[in-house]
C-alpha cells in the first residue's frame, strides 16, 4: 500500500524494495513514475485493469508543466503556459521595461476611492468592463509563480 504525502495529498509513494514508485493524481490525470521500469509497467498494467486509462505515453505535459529530457536529466519549464498568459492578456506586442510603475506610485481600488471621494472618483481611471477577465488572469499569474517554488 502507497503512502500519501502529507504535503500534497494527491501524490502517493511506495517503495518496493529498493525501488521507489511515486503515483500523482490530479482529477482526471494520472503520473506513474518511478525507480524502476518493469514495476511501473505492472502498475500501470494494474490501473488499467480496474479502470478506463488511457496511456498518453512518455510524460510531455502536466498540469501546465513541460517536461524534456537532456543529457543532464529532466528538464520542466511552463514557457507554453507563459507564451499563452502574455498572447491572451494581449501582451504580446509589449516590451520589456524595468520600472513599470512610477517610484512610490499607490494603487487603490476604486469603490475605496468612490467612498473617501463622496461617490465620485477623484481619478479618471475607468472600471475593468470584465472585472472576472482580470482575476482570473491575476489567478493564473499566481499558479504560475506558484509552481515554481515547488
Amino acid at each position: 500500500m502507497g503512502v500519501q504525502s502529507h504535503f500534497d495529498y494527491s501524490l502517493f509513494t511506495q517503495k518496493v524494495g529498493h525501488e521507489l514508485l511515486i503515483i500523482l493524481l490530479y482529477v482526471d490525470d494520472l503520473l506513474v513514475t518511478g525507480s524502476n521500469l518493469s514495476l511501473i509497467k505492472q502498475v500501470r498494467k494494474d490501473l488499467e485493469d480496474r479502470f478506463k486509462m488511457k496511456d498518453l505515453g512518455q510524460l510531455k505535459y502536466f498540469l501546465v508543466i513541460e517536461f524534456s529530457k537532456s543529457q543532464k536529466g529532466i528538464i520542466m519549464c511552463q514557457r507554453k503556459f507563459s507564451l499563452k498568459l502574455v498572447s491572451e492578456s494581449g501582451l504580446a506586442g509589449g516590451k520589456p521595461t524595468t520600472t513599470p510603475l512610477e517610484f512610490n506610485h499607490k494603487l487603490i481600488y476604486v469603490e475605496f476611492d468612490q467612498l473617501i471621494h463622496g461617490g465620485k472618483s477623484a481619478t479618471d481611471d475607468a472600471e475593468l468592463d470584465d472585472k472576472g477577465k482580470f482575476q482570473r488572469l491575476v489567478g493564473r499569474l499566481l499558479y504560475l509563480t506558484l509552481q515554481g517554488l515547488i
